[in-house]
């Protein structure tokens, strides 16, 4: 009987190998390459396979994250049962007494053009994938944000590659909390790595628009306006805490919709200003003139 089974998540990337009894302490594992795997002889085996991007461990499962090279469904058999056989001849899942010494988290502090929202600003990666929670029932994918919201001064939370970007209630100034979330995201940093469980991320619209498939799919013109936004606009929105994704060209229409995300997200003038930025932008690399564009909320 195999004491393993493979169950898809909603990244198509992304397969979870279960294993019948726990292989981790309580902590939470990735592994980017095999120069980070002094911790876990399995996840050092497992990056000789040449479609092995990204390995997660935690509780009683192994998720692996492949390169497009190949299609899970040829392959994740043979992957499921070297596991196993790894496991069950007495190899070493997670060497939990292997003392690494892990560099220093940093957490500094930025104000954005939203005054109820301050950027901050983490020394190392914290996800791939943009994650918005308006709300605790949207951080079923983010330890962090969920934990954040255990703040009564919290109202929303937006993390994006390493950086979390907070929006305030009025209840408290900027200058009596910071301090106290910066300690906090901090302390956080220094004992977990997992931030987001990219496996658990809701497929929302917005979601699908930002995948390659998605963008290999639309017409030249909605494929431009997607490089124009990512190369010029994306960079100058996401320092101010913020981001920026496509939604939709009516070509008829001339109207590009956009969605405006983090502390970009229910400012008025950042909408304003945006929208007219990026359309004057449009217009002139476009050469077209009538372009309108639309700013949505997150």
């Amino acid at each position: 009987m195999n004491r393993i089974s493979i169950k898809n998540t909603n990244n198509p990337s992304i397969v979870k190998f279960e294993w019948d009894e726990m292989l981790t302490k309580g902590k939470n594992y990735e592994f980017k390459n095999i120069d980070e795997t002094s911790e876990s002889p399995l996840a050092k085996q497992l990056f000789y396979l040449p479609f092995v991007k990204t390995v997660y461990i935690s509780g009683n499962f192994i998720a692996i994250e492949k390169f497009s090279i190949v299609e899970w469904e040829d392959v994740q058999t043979e992957v499921a049962n070297q596991i196993e056989e790894y496991i069950t001849s007495g190899g070493i899942v997670i060497n939990e007494n292997t003392l690494v010494k892990k560099n220093p988290i940093t957490i500094y502090a930025e104000s954005t053009p939203n005054p109820a929202v301050t950027k901050f600003v983490a020394n190392k990666m914290l996800t791939k994938v943009a994650v918005e929670c308006k709300n605790i029932d949207e951080t079923k994918a983010s330890p962090l944000a969920k934990d954040l919201f255990s703040f009564p001064f919290v109202k929303e939370v937006f993390i994006d590659e390493n950086y979390v970007s907070i929006t305030k209630y009025d209840i408290a100034s900027w200058e009596e909390i910071t301090f106290e979330l910066r300690n906090f995201l901090k302390q956080y940093l220094e004992q977990t790595d997992i931030v987001v469980d990219e496996t658990l991320i809701e497929k929302t619209d917005n979601y699908k628009i930002q995948q390659e498939e998605y963008f290999e799919n639309l017409d030249v013109t909605s494929q431009q306006i997607i490089n124009i936004l990512e190369e010029y606009v994306k960079p100058a929105v996401q320092s101010d805490g913020g981001n920026i994704t496509f939604n939709s060209y009516d070509e008829q229409a001339n109207i590009v919709k956009v969605t405006l995300q983090g502390a970009c997200s229910g400012c008025p003038s950042s909408t304003f200003t945006l929208k007219n930025g990026i359309e004057n932008m449009l217009r002139q690399m476009l050469n077209n003139n009538t372009i309108i564009v639309e700013a949505m909320n997150g």
